[in-house]
């Protein structure tokens, strides 16, 4: 397969874009999307009428919400995935073990996508839903997958997406991130210490398979709870163990 880029069909894109919007507003009317495309509002109409027609958009009284042949369509893809399949299990084992809470994310598009999450507990609240897209270089298991990423990869990855700052400790710099990624390669696992949210504490190992990497497994919770010899030692050898069983799972079944 070529790995040229080919030019998108406009009326696809913009049909994504239509989509895109209706998932960030929680619902929105014709003109509300014409005004955000820069579309007239009878080209904003048609894309709605169609999304409605063929059942990805739900009309409530002239506000137009995603339908529910995405979550159908999103749980056919994470149940397609191997990872998914076989690391799950591994997950639960974690959440159980730190009575925290654990996930399991994929890389795609120079995002990190959570595919499994499961509270231990004693876990907190969950904000980033299953499926959500998150920034890589702010979480301990994006920063395990940036590890194992060729290096020009990497660079590609910050060229499209940046080093947004989440936090006073969130690494923006690229020559910072490289030392950090340097240090992961080495102890096999990353640390996150407040660069996603202040008080949070995450640890994450890579799951590689044939030498690329496929993704990550991570155990987060409160710095009350994740400090000293249990954020140090106990946690980063139960992550690491989990993600070295998912590897061997997936690379022989």
């Amino acid at each position: 397969m070529s790995g040229a880029k080919t030019k998108p069909l406009k009326s696809l894109r913009s049909a994504f874009e239509v989509i895109d919007f209706l998932q960030r507003s929680g619902g929105s009317g014709v003109t509300d999307v014409a005004n955000e495309l820069s579309i007239p509002k009878s080209t904003a109409h048609v894309y709605l009428s169609s999304l409605e027609e063929v059942g990805y958009a739900v009309n409530d009284d002239g506000t137009y919400r995603i339908g529910m042949r995405f979550l159908e369509i999103g749980e056919s893809a994470r149940s397609q995935n191997r990872l998914y399949e076989l690391g799950c299990e591994e997950v639960d084992r974690l959440a159980e073990e730190t009575g925290e809470l654990a996930s399991m994310m994929i890389p795609e598009h120079g995002y990190g996508v959570y595919l499994y999450r499961k509270r231990g507990d004693q876990a907190m609240p969950v904000k980033s839903h299953i499926g959500k897209h998150v920034d890589l270089h702010c979480r301990a298991s994006g920063k395990a997958i940036l590890s194992a990423l060729p290096r020009d990869e990497v660079e590609q990855i910050i060229d499209e997406r940046g080093l947004v700052r989440r936090t006073d400790k969130t690494i923006t710099s690229r020559d910072e991130l490289w030392t950090e990624l340097e240090k992961i390669s080495k102890q096999g696992y990353a640390v996150n210490d407040g660069e996603l949210r202040k008080g949070l504490r995450c640890i994450g190992a890579p799951i590689t398979r044939d030498g690329q990497v496929v993704g990550a497994v991570s155990v987060s919770g409160p710095v009350g709870r994740i400090h000293g010899k249990r954020f140090e030692e106990e946690i980063p050898k139960l992550v690491k163990n989990a993600a070295n069983i998912v590897e061997i799972t997936v690379s022989y079944s």
